[in-house]
């Protein structure tokens, strides 16, 4: 009892694919893990750099990697249109430099718009942290992040922070869930997401479980 599981994993063949698309010997697969990881992070701390003038929103969903013998293609699945696309083709190719640098293979950046970027859980726990920093109550941050999704048409949102909220001594754990949220239903697709937020009282944690639908 008690046991729990990533629920994207837990779904994994079913209603859940990789974000990673490629194909490596054992020897060198976890290489290859180390290799995605930081492409990921690599654009992530650009774009933060790049919005340090503005408010710190990255508005990344996810990002999408293929590998090719040659070439390495990455697709950026972004909410809002900010400093990134704001540039144009100038922005991406100056980003597609930036991360050139690190590797060894050719490199090629696309973006793609996603049309309801709160129905994203990154995207929703990036808006929690921003309001938290922002030292705005977080129950009025949950709930404002829960009516948000359901403009989206979703079927269940569960939203949980833990840690020193608020900044009082004993850390503890705060959701909140409105519709359903079947976590057992490996029919059901599920979006999840665990994000870190650092305060000036500690770190708290922010899990997103959103019921898309049920195949």
């Amino acid at each position: 009892m008690g046991q729990k599981i990533n629920p994207l994993g837990f779904r994994l063949g079913t209603t859940q694919s990789h974000h990673s698309f490629w194909f490596a010997k054992p020897k060198d697969f976890s290489m290859g893990l180390q290799e995605d990881e930081k492409i990921r992070n690599c654009i992530k701390n650009y774009v933060k750099k790049k919005n340090r003038i503005s408010s710190g929103f990255e508005g990344i969903a996810y990002m999408g990697i293929k590998k090719r013998i040659d070439l390495i293609q990455v697709i950026i699945y972004i909410g809002f249109p900010n400093l990134l696309i704001e540039g144009r083709t100038r922005g991406i190719e100056e980003l597609q430099m930036n991360v050139q640098k690190e590797f060894h293979r050719r490199l090629n950046i696309a973006i793609t718009r996603i049309e309801k970027p709160y129905g994203q859980p990154n995207i929703l726990a990036e808006y929690i942290a921003l309001q938290l920093k922002n030292r705005v109550s977080f129950r009025k941050a949950m709930k404002k992040a829960i009516e948000l999704t359901e403009q989206t048409g979703i079927k269940g949102i569960q939203v949980q922070i833990a840690g020193r909220i608020d900044g009082k001594e004993i850390a503890r754990v705060e959701w909140i869930r409105e519709g359903r949220v079947p976590l057992q239903t490996i029919r059901a697709k599920i979006d999840h997401c665990s994000h870190t937020i650092r305060t000036i009282y500690g770190v708290l944690g922010i899990k997103i479980w959103i019921f898309v639908n049920q195949e």
